[in-house]
Order: C-alpha cells, then structure tokens, then sequence
C-alpha cells in the first residue's frame, strides 16, 4: 500500500442524519432461503468480507430475506466489530396478509417488536437505518411512521425512511419533513424516478439508497433469451410469464445496445453502476453479491470515475431520461 490508492466516495445519507456511506454498499437479499435460488452461508459470509475489506461501509437487509436469516449472517458477520458497519433493515411484508391487504403491524406496539426482533437477529442495539418495506399506501401506513419516530426517540434507529417507487408513499412519509432515506429501484433500464422522485429527494435532503441498479443481473449482460433459471428463483418468470417475457426480451435488446457503449476493458455490472452513481441525488447504491467474487467486482466499480458527459449521452439514446419499465417484483 503506497497511500494512494484510490478510496471509495462517502456520501451523506440525508438530512441531519450524521451517516455517511460509501456510494456502493451492499445488498443481502440473495441469501439461502430466499427467492435467488440455492446459495450457501459461507458464500454470503464471504460476500460481506470482501466488501468490508475493500472499504465498503453500508449494508442493507431486511426481516423478510430468507425469513429472517440475512439479518443474522450480517449479525454473525459483524460480530465484535459493529462499528465497521452502516446497517439498515427494512420491515412490512413478514406475515402481511394479501387478502385483507394490509400488513400485520396495525398498532405502533407491534411495529416496535417488530423491529427489536430484526435487532435481535442482528445481535445489535440499534439500526442506523429502518425502512418500511410496503411499496404503497397502505391502513397501517402510520404506524410505520409514528412507530420509527418512537424508535429514532428511544435511541434504536438513527434514521428511518421508506422503500418504494411511489411518489405519493414518499411524500406521506415526508409529510412532517422528517422522512430522511428513501429506497428506490432505479437503474439504466429503470429510469422512472427521473421523473419526480430523485429531484424530490434531492430538494428535501432525504438520502436515497439505490436498489436494483443491475436489473436483477440483467444489466450485468450474462444473460439471454434462451437462459431458465433454477427452482425457487423469480427470474424464472421471466420466461414463463408472458407479460414479464415481452418486456425480458425489450430488456435484453437494450442491452445489447450498450454493448457499444461501455468502454474497452469495463464490464458492462461496472458500466451500470457507474450510471447509478452519476446521479447527484443518490447517495449510495446496493448491488447484491451471491459470493466473494461478486463482491470484489461491485466493490471495484465503486472506485470508477462517473460517467463522462459522452456516455450519459450515448444512455440517453438508449434510454430516455425518466424512461424505464415495469419492475419485477415490485
């Protein structure tokens, strides 16, 4: 190590929060038990390492990822280091009932135990962020946002936010101006929040996590029409669902399409995260690594420049900005 090696960017994480994340965190929902198909501990283990050694500082899971299980291997990961680590979770859809449509933490008391149970799973006293995980207006909607208030108050929560791509959640649960973090899906193929949320967020000083910046892998260009995917992995409706194959195949066109655009001697993962960051209103974005090889490649793109004024162009051809599609899932 000479001293000069390129370090990652740290951001601030919204308004008057005091967190500050490197602008490529990690996302860990592809874990054993959860909708990615087969995986292994250790290889989950393995992705966290490599982040944390490559400087990455911010990690984001939530109640639901492999029932629960993706809070407790970042909790055995973290284990007698905390303060290497920027967690946050994100908590709704465990035990939502679709038929009544409506989550099952109806009172604030609820939605405390709740989150003291994510606490427990990650072996820690508090969550420097908690986000509600229902993407829409929901009865119970309020007590997510009283219940984080009450949380922040007590010290369990450093900042509280929402995950979603809708415009009206947002503005709810910034409606007192207290609403600090905002997760999004946004990506090259997913351009929407262009349109209103990303200059929302920017105007109010709400920090915004970016998920889904490889489309689910597509935009990490390894895959084609005649791909399947195994058992317990909801890309396979990709092929099997019509609607969901049309636009596949729409996705897979404007891949091929940034073949020509991503410079020599780049990947097309790193091109793409490249774009997210490009973005002033994003604070940090959450690639998902299935293992420690995935990881080093979301950590490096981390240390790439921005895009250059002629790139954002030649995506702009591609992709409108504020184009985009329908997300799978939500």
């Amino acid at each position: 190590m000479t001293g000069t090696e390129p370090r990652m960017t740290v951001r601030p994480l919204g308004k008057a929060t005091g967190i500050e994340v490197t602008d490529v965190g990690l996302g860990l929902w592809a874990v054993a038990g959860s909708e990615w198909g087969p995986a292994e501990d250790q290889a989950s283990l393995d992705a966290i390492e490599v982040a944390l050694d490559a400087g990455i500082t911010f990690f984001d899971t939530a109640d639901v990822y492999g029932e629960g299980h993706s809070e407790e291997l970042l909790g055995l990961a973290m284990k007698g280091r905390r303060e290497k680590f920027i967690v946050a979770s994100k908590i709704g859809w465990t035990g939502f009932d679709r038929e009544a449509n409506h989550s099952q933490y109806d009172t604030v008391e609820k939605l405390v135990a709740g989150v003291e149970g994510s606490l427990r799973r990650l072996d820690t006293d508090f969550l420097d962020v908690i986000q509600c995980h229902i993407n829409y207006l929901e009865p119970n909607t309020d007590v997510f946002i009283e219940g984080f208030q009450a949380l922040r108050s007590a010290g369990k929560v450093r900042a509280w936010g929402v995950s979603t791509s809708d415009f009206d959640l947002v503005r709810h649960f910034n409606a007192a101006g207290d609403c600090s973090v905002l997760q999004i899906d946004y990506s090259i193929l997913n351009r929407t929040a262009e349109r209103e949320i990303l200059p929302y967020c920017a105007a109010n000083g709400i920090g915004v996590i970016v998920r889904g910046p490889l489309a689910m892998g597509i935009l990490a260009g390894k895959y084609g029409a005649a791909d399947t995917f195994p058992e317990g992995d909801f890309r396979a409706n990709w092929i099997n669902a019509p609607e969901q194959n049309e636009q596949y195949r729409r996705d897979l066109a404007v891949v091929e399409g940034l073949r020509a655009v991503v410079p020599d001697g780049q990947s097309m993962a790193e091109f793409a995260l490249r774009f997210v960051r490009s973005n002033p209103a994003v604070s940090t974005v959450i690639p998902g690594a299935r293992d420690g090889r995935q990881s080093a490649a979301n950590a490096a793109a981390g240390l790439a420049p921005l895009l250059s004024a002629e790139e954002q162009a030649a995506v702009d051809r591609l992709v409108p900005p504020g184009g985009g599609r329908k997300i799978w899932p939500a």
